[in-house]
């Protein structure tokens, strides 16, 4: 099993509607990632907007696809990216780009 984190940026305008969506994520949203091979996948928010992704999943780049093949997916991205800081315009699922591990405890 692949762990992923990853870090995000939103709108320090936004944080409070940020937490609410997160609060009640779409059931269909939900199966989705569970069924495209998401596993232990949580976020976590600091006061400046700095969101750190973290993920459990067989291969990462497969899971990204299986979730852009679902209908749902496409809706949720539309309807988050006004939350994120992205100057060039990427979705916040494209901007989900890999941290290297540098220690691990294990």
């Amino acid at each position: 099993m692949q762990r992923v984190d990853f870090l995000l940026k939103v709108r320090a305008d936004r944080l409070d509607e940020y937490r609410e969506r997160h609060a009640a994520v779409w059931p269909e949203m939900l199966d989705a990632l569970r069924a495209t091979g998401w596993h232990k996948y949580s976020l976590f928010l600091r006061e400046d907007g700095l969101v750190v992704g973290c993920l459990e999943t067989e291969d990462f780049a497969a899971a990204r696809a299986g979730m852009e093949a679902t209908g749902v997916n496409p809706r949720r991205q539309a309807e988050m990216a006004p939350l994120f800081e992205s100057p060039d315009g990427t979705r916040p699922d494209e901007a989900m780009k890999p941290l290297t591990e540098v220690f691990d405890l294990a």
